[in-house]
C-alpha cells in the first residue's frame, strides 16, 4: 500500500474514535420527567424553590447539598449535590443541573447558575431617554 493511503485510513479511523467519544460524553437537555427515564446524565433547567428547605451544613458534611428545584414544566424535585454550596446560589435567577435521578432524587454532578442581570430594565429605559435628550 502506498503511504498516502495508510495516512487515509489512520485520520479515518482518528476522525470515528473523536466522533464516537464527544457523541458518548454529551448528554441532552430535559425535564425530571425525562430523567425518571433515562440512564445517563442529563441537562435540567429550572428554578429554586426558595420556599422549601436547602440543607447545607459545612461543619457537618462539606460534600453534602440538597434544595429543591422546580422545572420547565413544573415538576419538582429534591436536588442532591456532593461538592459545596455554590457561592451566591440564592441570588441565582436559574439553574442549569448535570446529572442523573436516584431513587426519586436528582443527583447533581454539576451546577451552572445565570446569575441576575445587573442592567434593571428602568436603568435602561432613563439611560434611553438621556441620549434621546441629547441629541
Amino acid at each position: 500500500m502506498k503511504k498516502s493511503s495508510i495516512f487515509g485510513i489512520v485520520t479515518i479511523a482518528v476522525a470515528i474514535a473523536i466522533i464516537i467519544c464527544t457523541y458518548g460524553s454529551a448528554s441532552t437537555y430535559g425535564t425530571f420527567k425525562d430523567a425518571d427515564n433515562t440512564n445517563g446524565d442529563l441537562h435540567i433547567i429550572g428554578h429554586i424553590d426558595k420556599q422549601k428547605e436547602m440543607v447545607y451544613d459545612a461543619t457537618k458534611d462539606a460534600n453534602y447539598f440538597s434544595f429543591y428545584l422546580r422545572d420547565t414544566t413544573g415538576n419538582e424535585r429534591k436536588v442532591v449535590y456532593h461538592s459545596t454550596k455554590p457561592e451566591d446560589f440564592e441570588t441565582a435567577d436559574k439553574i442549569v443541573l448535570v446529572g442523573q435521578m436516584d431513587k426519586g432524587e436528582f443527583h447533581a454532578k454539576t451546577i451552572l447558575m445565570k446569575c441576575p442581570s445587573k442592567y434593571k430594565q428602568d436603568k435602561l429605559d432613563v439611560k434611553a431617554d438621556t441620549k434621546k435628550a441629547s441629541i
